[in-house]
């Protein structure tokens, strides 16, 4: 049986009680849109699993969107398809369904997430995209410095990419994906050189690893970062930052292809 939250939520996060403003700062940034749908290649009929408010969903492909969270299936815009209630690890569709399965932002919120992975594997006659993070270099963003314990979850909750690897099977390939400047999408590292978007509640919160520490916490965090901007030490450290035009960090995408 799922355990899942009463908005549905089924991983380790209730977006019933932080998904409200997800859809104002979480919006799909186009570069980043753009290597997505390269790695689904000549695909026409995708499911997108963990599909939140429809973000990176193409609309020239016939795509089936998959969520759990009522909070998150509420904020999708009008001209996408309405999402299928229901979680990664039980697709409620027959073997080799769909030309493609994508998952971007959600793998590391599963309950299981390699077997959220054979799923999408048993269910896509072609390629399975994930965009994800990887763990291994999440700690090596500026953010540390100021919120270790939001970076420390992160850290923890996204799978190893081996292990993702290994439970896609088939021919896997991993490509780092820079992130530009101005990016639109808000998780943390599209903050590189934008710092005092962080100062903003409602970034913070669009960004699920910063509801694992209290708001005492999260206060005495932006606050820090807060009288750092102010003083000029986080650009006496950070500054040229924000004269980067891309950003390589942890994000990656992993493309696996049936032998």
């Amino acid at each position: 049986m799922d355990e899942r939250t009463r908005d549905g939520s089924a991983g380790d996060v209730d977006y019933g009680s932080v998904g409200g403003g997800y859809a104002d700062h979480r919006r799909p940034d186009d570069r980043i849109a753009a290597r997505v749908a390269e790695a689904l290649g000549a695909a026409r009929t995708v499911v997108n699993v963990g599909a939140g408010a429809g973000s990176y969903e193409s609309r020239t492909l016939d795509v089936t969107p998959v969520e759990p969270s009522a909070t998150m299936r509420a904020q999708r815009p009008a001209h996408l398809p309405p999402a299928v209630d229901a979680v990664a690890e039980r697709l409620p569709f027959p073997d080799g369904s769909f030309d493609a399965a994508m998952t971007t932002f959600s793998v590391h919120q599963w309950s299981d997430a390699a077997a959220g992975l054979r799923e999408m594997r048993r269910v896509a006659r072609g390629p399975v995209v994930v965009l994800t993070c990887d763990p291994d270099l999440v700690r090596d963003f500026w953010l540390y410095a100021y919120a270790p314990e939001v970076l420390d979850t992160e850290a923890r909750r996204y799978p190893p990419i081996a292990e993702l690897a290994g439970a896609l099977g088939g021919r896997t390939t991993v490509q780092p994906v820079p992130v530009p400047l101005d990016c639109s999408d808000g998780f943390n590292e599209a903050y590189y050189g934008r710092p005092e978007r962080l100062l903003d509640p409602g970034a913070r919160q669009a960004c699920s690893a910063w509801s694992f520490v209290d708001e005492d916490t999260r206060t005495r965090y932006a606050a820090e970062l807060r009288r750092d901007l102010e003083s000029g030490a986080w650009d006496e450290r950070f500054g040229a930052l924000r004269q980067q035009p891309t950003y390589e960090g942890s994000l990656v995408l992993l493309r696996s292809v049936p032998d």
